[in-house]
């Protein structure tokens, strides 16, 4: 039995939303892109719904506290986390700002891009702490959007650490590079624009090895990422992988005529990573899901 409160509280639990809203997580206030944002948006979305049709108090009561439990997650997460610095905050501002639609249309992106591309405040602090146990020096990181993600690990390095970052469009490449300038910690960052295949297969013919390294790029490269990480010396003995997006927006385990491209291809990675006797791994349902793999 679900207790009841004063009805009134569904009055305003519309508006719940837009004022927790992923206030402080700005990048996914265009649109819900991770399973969690989806739910809170279905369940307000239900929540409305609700409040216009002859049903139970209780039910309302019940429906409400759910969404009011989901919606509140992130912001509380973001409350309970580490600040982020003000140049990632500058950046995630400047990505937000930026009309991605208009860079793609005029030809000054080679595929359309958008803001919520960005891994932002959480992921990005979670990937502070994992480079500062793993005590890593050297990270690969493949595909960088404007370098959220590049820099939060950035800060986490030591002084003489280094990430190499693959990135296939130009634009934001440049754009990424501007940002890092207003960081300190924007000097232990080298961006190489080509193809990310091509760029590691260049960095397994030099003899480059890496501690870390952070996979979010084409998902329907991940397969091949991973085993050229795995197959050669381009990650170092102890060293581990962080994949993102690997709920993506709960296609991979919703039925498979729901699943995008995308959203297929991850089903594929999950599956294969699962099955690969040569690693162990978790996946974190945080944001867009991060797994975590490292060599058994």
């Amino acid at each position: 039995m679900v207790n009841t409160k004063d009805t009134s509280d569904l009055k305003e639990s519309s508006s719940f939303l837009s004022r927790v809203d992923f206030e402080q997580n700005g990048y996914e206030t265009a649109r819900p892109v991770t399973p969690l944002g989806i739910l809170v948006q279905q369940l307000e979305q239900i929540l409305n719904t609700a409040k216009t049709e002859s049903v139970s108090t209780e039910f309302k009561t019940s429906l409400e506290q759910a969404y009011r439990l989901a919606a509140g997650l992130d912001p509380y997460l973001a409350e309970c986390a580490t600040a982020e610095s003000p140049a990632l905050a500058n950046l995630t501002e400047r990505t937000q700002q930026e009309d991605w639609s208009k860079r793609f249309d005029d030809g000054e992106t080679v595929k359309a891009l958008e803001q919520e591309m960005l891994s932002g405040h959480i992921e990005g602090q979670l990937l502070k702490i994992l480079v500062s146990i793993s005590q890593s020096k050297r990270v690969l990181e493949v595909g960088m959007f404007t370098g959220y993600s590049a820099l939060a690990i950035a800060e986490a390095l030591p002084d003489d650490g280094y990430l190499l970052a693959c990135e296939v469009d130009e634009y934001v490449s440049q754009f990424a590079v501007d940002c890092f300038a207003a960081s300190e910690h924007g000097k232990k960052i080298e961006v190489r624009v080509a193809p990310a295949i091509e760029t590691m297969r260049e960095l397994v013919d030099a003899g480059e090895s890496f501690d870390l390294a952070f996979v979010d790029a084409d998902k329907g490269g991940y397969i091949d990422y991973l085993n050229l990480l795995l197959d050669t010396d381009l990650l170092a003995p102890n060293g581990f992988i962080c994949v993102d997006n690997t709920l993506m927006q709960g296609q991979p385990y919703l039925p498979a005529e729901q699943r995008t491209d995308n959203g297929e291809a991850i089903a594929r990675f999950n599956s294969f990573v699962a099955k690969d006797p040569r690693v162990e791994q978790v996946l974190v349902p945080i944001r867009d899901g991060l797994t975590i793999i490292k060599r058994k």
